[in-house]
């Protein structure tokens, strides 16, 4: 196991869309291992594969004092009626944070070690980390679903960090 270094924004692997992980292998169990070890920090609410620079369908997640994974995660249920819009932020967009919309509810759908199904689900941060972390593995950044305005002012913060 190891404590993985977190790529961000710029760097081409955040944009790039995530391979389906087709066999279950050392490589893979070395990855979710990381992925786990990475993601178990204060303030880290989940982890991408591609964060840390491998492009495979896997994630991790640290909500609520539970520790997770899941390959090959597929969104299959988002509340329809029910949002949030509070503030999100991202471990590859250090120190930004503004208001993203997201289902209040979400549902997940892939496999674990075993190549057993999982469903993973929650609502409020689950379901936000959830639907970030899957867009994540889609080549997306929460910057994507800003309204535009807010977008705007994002994008001038990040140029004055750099």
């Amino acid at each position: 196991m190891a404590l993985r270094e977190i790529r961000t924004v710029g760097d081409p692997v955040l944009r790039t869309p995530c391979d389906p992980i087709t066999t279950i292998d050392d490589r893979v169990r070395t990855l979710v291992d990381d992925l786990l070890e990475t993601v178990d920090m204060d303030g880290r609410a989940g982890l991408a594969a591609n964060q840390i620079g491998v492009g495979l369908r896997a994630f991790s997640w640290n909500i609520d004092d539970e520790i997770g994974y899941v390959l090959n995660p597929v969104i299959v249920e988002l509340s329809e009626d029910e949002y949030q819009d509070g503030d999100e932020g991202c471990l590859s967009v250090p120190g930004l944070w503004y208001p993203t919309r997201r289902a209040w509810y979400a549902r997940v759908v892939g496999t674990d070690l075993d190549g057993k199904e999982v469903t993973v689900e929650g609502v409020e941060l689950m379901a936000r980390c959830l639907q970030h972390e899957v867009d994540h593995l889609d080549g997306k950044l929460y910057l994507d679903r800003l309204e535009r305005s807010v977008r705007k002012k994002a994008m001038r913060a990040m140029r004055e960090q750099l």
